[in-house]
């Protein structure tokens, strides 16, 4: 039996917590992607669902604003109103366009081991200098992004690259693994922390919330996305004939004076 120098026996114990933390890392740095992209694809299914609905919504409001201000152009007030609800249309329709099409997030056992196996690997937090960790945080970027879009072309492309890269080869003292050994860790800890932030603030957010709410219903055989899109049907069709009544009495009205006055209420309100 070979007896370890004691700086030697040091280094392994920071090695053994260092190996045990890069794996419950990469865990909870796979946890954070899954959240994300379910997050996305519930936000993509709300907007095609409920949120164009809205946008709709809104856009008719305006109309029924921009109506009742020919009735009374010189309100200030009704003013005020067609501008915010102008606006506001705008903003719903500018995020009911900005949906997509999202199949269902389900990460392949295949695709689930890649990701441990590379941020466990390339992870920004177990680089030892700027340059190296702003590369790291790239390829980061590139891994979050294949996992998420199940690519997994991507994700055996990264772990091959990661296989043939010179960072792979080791060669320095004990003292200097040591050293490093403790920085990663402490890294990590530190990692550990903004992604606590991260989650907390993830579940916080409306959308999150929501998106249990509609969990929730789903498990009791009920769809609330439906349900929420049905009711904006009905007041859409509510507001239409709003609209459509206003329409008619400022027709009637033009029409009036044009006959009894023989001038075009429109130059007036321009």
């Amino acid at each position: 039996m070979i007896d370890l120098a004691p700086e030697e026996i040091e280094l392994n114990k920071k090695r053994r917590i260092l190996e045990r933390l890069k794996d419950k890392l990469a865990d909870r740095e796979e946890e954070m992607a899954d959240l994300r992209a379910e997050l996305e694809q519930f936000e993509a299914r709300y907007s095609m669902d409920v949120a164009r609905l809205y946008a709709d919504f809104d856009e008719i409001e305006a109309e029924i604003a921009e109506e009742e201000l020919k009735l009374v152009p010189d309100d200030e007030e009704i003013k005020k109103r067609v501008e915010e609800l102008r606006r506001r249309a705008e903003e719903s329709a500018a995020r009911a366009d900005a949906a997509h099409d999202a199949e269902e997030y389900v990460p392949t056992v295949e695709a689930k081991k890649a990701y441990h196996n590379l941020a466990r690997a390339i992870h920004p937090d177990l680089a030892l200098d700027e340059n190296e960790k702003e590369r790291r945080h790239g390829l980061m970027a590139e891994l979050n992004v294949a996992y998420s879009s199940g690519d997994q072309k991507k994700l055996d492309k990264m772990i091959e690259d990661l296989k043939n890269s010179p960072d792979s080869v080791k060669g320095e003292s004990i003292g200097d693994d040591w050293v490093r050994a403790v920085r990663q860790i402490y890294q990590i800890r530190k990692r550990f922390a903004e992604i606590d932030i991260e989650k907390a603030e993830a579940e916080a957010s409306e959308l999150h919330e929501l998106r249990m709410k509609v969990k929730a219903e789903m498990a009791e055989g009920r769809d609330l996305l439906k349900q929420m899109a049905e009711r904006t049907k009905t007041h859409i069709i509510k507001a239409r004939r709003r609209l459509e009544n206003l329409k008619s009495v400022n027709a009637a009205q033009e029409e009036y004076v044009k006959d009894e006055f023989g001038m075009d209420i429109k130059d007036f309100r321009k």
